[in-house]
């Protein structure tokens, strides 16, 4: 009898200690999907666009939700270790920018391929690495996505092909891979993403014309954030509608806030590659809160109050919770249940991104080739030699 006791009164405990929240959630009857209007794109050399139409299903709400948080504090996380200059070196931040890089990958397949500038954080976890290894390659420990040899501008993943340093050069990079998918006869696309900084590039133009006439399955997607470095958009271009750059390839303009309108134009645009009709041209309508890099302020070149109205008025993260919650797909509760999860997964991320070692100098020339047999690389001088293994 005792002992009886002594299991029901455990049972009892153990439900008194569960949070009143967490209850409350389970007790909930929410809806399973909400059908919602989004923005109509602006079209060029197309015949009609993305539907203004869709539906969001739970699950996939909080899929992207908690997505959007954790780049979002991922990114905050990188801000507060490069003050205390434990990442070094170039640093640029997505934060503001989070349904760019959760709508596009919501908008294609695992299968399908991604190379973009050097604002690629968001990018490099949403194609499927996790906080750790990010925030471990940021400070350059060894157990970094590129065995911290890479840092903030070079990380990589399985069909993502970095991060690229050199403005606009990945978009030649991009046509190729789309290139590649055609001759191999597959049923895949690529995402060939720039900034509006790099869109007067010369060999962007270049990579539109081979693409357009070899047909390749190409998705071209200029991310446009007002501002390249500290010069707007309109001071930088004389045509700013870079969905039209593409002049004889079709394009559209997406409200690049909104990760319901960014993932509706991909699936169109992923569509349209995939039917054989050639590439495509995105233009994404964003903003970042940050600066261009960590040595910017952001300040000097447009107001606080021009930031605070974004922030207020287009937050993508706002966006998508104000939307769960009105249509009953999720409670303020439970969304703060998922705000306390990524922060303490942040928070272990980091951790481990300044406790792991740093890669010993011997392994300077590993992973030169992917495959090759051991060999020696010269280094600063002739008589300094270093091992490569692949």
């Amino acid at each position: 009898m005792r002992k009886m006791l002594a299991a029901v009164s455990r049972v009892l405990s153990g439900a008194s200690q569960k949070p009143a929240s967490r209850v409350l959630v389970a007790s909930r009857n929410f809806a399973n999907d909400a059908t919602f209007e989004i923005k109509k794109c602006d079209l060029h050399r197309l015949e009609e666009g993305p539907p203004v139409t869709t539906v969001l299903t739970r699950e996939d709400g909080l899929r992207y939700y908690r997505m959007m948080q954790t780049v979002r504090r991922m990114e905050l996380k990188a801000d507060q270790l490069y003050k205390q200059k434990i990442i070094r070196g170039f640093c640029h931040l997505c934060d503001g920018q989070e349904a760019c890089c959760v709508g596009l990958e919501a908008g294609i397949n695992p299968t399908d391929h991604l190379i973009t500038a050097y604002r690629a954080h968001g990018f490099t976890f949403t194609r499927g690495l996790s906080v750790r290894e990010i925030l471990a390659e940021l400070t350059g420990r060894k157990g970094g996505c590129a065995k911290g040899k890479g840092g903030s501008m070079h990380m990589y993943a399985k069909n993502f092909y970095g991060g690229n340093g050199i403005v606009g050069a990945q978009v030649p990079l991009g046509a190729g891979i789309a290139l590649a998918c055609k001759y191999n006869g597959k049923d895949e696309v690529c995402l060939t993403l720039y900034g509006d900084g790099a869109a007067n590039q010369g060999q962007i133009f270049e990579a539109y014309n081979m693409a357009a006439l070899w047909k390749l399955p190409c998705i071209f997607i200029c991310e446009n954030n007002r501002y390249g470095m500290g010069t707007s958009v309109e001071r930088a271009a004389a045509s700013t509608d870079y969905y039209k750059r593409g002049d004889f390839i079709p394009g559209l303009r997406v409200d690049g806030m909104d990760i319901l309108c960014v993932r509706e134009a991909t699936r169109f645009a992923a569509a349209y590659c995939r039917s054989g009709k050639g590439p495509i041209l995105m233009e994404l309508q964003t903003y970042r809160y940050h600066g261009h890099s960590m040595s910017d302020p952001g300040v000097s070149y447009r107001t606080r109050e021009e930031i605070q109205e974004v922030r207020s008025k287009s937050d993508p993260i706002m966006l998508l919770k104000d939307r769960m919650v009105n249509s009953n797909l999720a409670s303020v509760e439970e969304l703060k249940e998922i705000d306390v999860e990524v922060r303490k997964e942040i928070e272990d991320a980091a951790q481990f991104a300044t406790a792991d070692p740093e890669p010993p100098l011997e392994e300077l020339g590993y992973h030169i080739y992917s495959s090759d047999p051991p060999f020696e690389v010269r280094g600063a001088n002739q008589w300094i030699k270093f091992k490569s293994v692949s």
